[in-house]
């Protein structure tokens, strides 16, 4: 029997949200696990091309486990463990759409993907609390794994006690999202590595009042408060460092009506820009422009929320 998920990309943060917003987007990675029948074969791990169907050259995954210290074995060799039981032997294929260490949250696609397969095959034991708890072990935080699972727009908080609390938002659709994803790597344990571990009162004062803005501009649709909502203090100012241009595109779209804010899409490089009723195209030259003067490439795609999450194929 093998079981394959459906799981869509993820961007983090939004601005003053650090750590507890996260929205799904429509770039899929698609998890397929199988119990393979002859004993001893042990764990075989694919990392795969979605278009081409063929196995993805080892260099681009060259820092990632194909054995039992891969996060997606772990995460299920948890939920195993969760009911009593050790995995047996696995084939576990990724199909991978999601940019690698893009801030887009391809390492929470293929937690979620590996969980919600390894609980099919097992009869469904776990529920989405029991998953959404054992995803958030893995990755860290829930910021990724909560859209991850329920699709959306996301607001989580991981309390001290363990439980996971998320609440789905109503993200307005007339909202364009636009995605620039620049192709050079940056890690979330170096992204992490240059924020401090104490900030000034004042900072943490500024972030909790453009995180309240930002969730009431949501809700009403107020393009004016969502403008000046989305600032941050707490991890944007520290990053700018490991991301070129990301000041110089911040600031070309600063002063521009349409243009509601860009963000540092989870812990980057992608940038990730808010608009409504704006020029894409000029979006798109301008971030091109910006970047390509420092030899860089992007994929730049204008997308829409994904309401789905993980979703079990048929």
């Amino acid at each position: 029997m093998k079981v394959s998920v459906k799981v869509p990309a993820s961007t983090a943060n939004l601005g003053p949200g650090f750590d507890c917003l996260g929205m799904a987007l429509p770039i899929y990675n698609t998890i397929t696990i199988e119990e393979t029948v002859l004993p001893g074969t042990g764990i075989e791990i694919n990392m795969m091309s979605e278009e081409k169907e063929e196995v993805i050259d080892e260099m681009i995954f060259d820092n990632i486990p194909k054995d039992e210290n891969n996060i997606v074995y772990k995460a299920v060799e948890m939920l195993y463990n969760s009911i009593g039981q050790e995995p047996s032997e696995l084939k576990i294929n990724i199909q991978s759409q999601i940019p690698i260490t893009r801030g887009l949250g391809s390492s929470a696609a293929v937690i979620v993907g590996g969980l919600i397969a390894a609980n099919k095959l097992l009869g469904s034991p776990a529920d989405e609390t029991a998953l959404l708890s054992i995803a958030t072990e893995v990755e860290g935080h829930p910021d990724n794994v909560a859209p991850a699972i329920l699709g959306g727009f996301v607001l989580s908080s991981q309390e001290s006690d363990g439980t996971i609390m998320c609440e789905k938002l109503n993200w307005p659709e007339e909202w364009d999202i636009t995605v620039c994803i620049p192709d050079f790597e940056l890690s979330t344990n170096i992204a992490r590595s240059v924020l401090p571990e104490s900030v000034p009162l004042s900072d943490a004062v500024f972030n909790a009042k453009h995180l309240a803005m930002l969730i009431q501009a949501v809700n009403t649709k107020n393009e004016k408060l969502m403008k000046a909502a989305l600032h941050d203090k707490l991890h944007q100012p520290y990053r700018e460092k490991l991301v070129p241009g990301m000041r110089e595109i911040m600031e070309a779209f600063k002063h521009e009506d349409g243009v509601l804010g860009c963000v540092l899409s989870g812990a980057g490089p992608t940038i990730l820009i808010i608009s409504h009723k704006y020029d894409l195209d000029k979006i798109k030259s301008t971030v091109k422009e910006i970047w390509e003067s420092q030899s860089i490439k992007t994929d730049i795609r204008t997308l829409k929320i994904e309401p789905q999450g993980a979703q079990i194929l048929e």
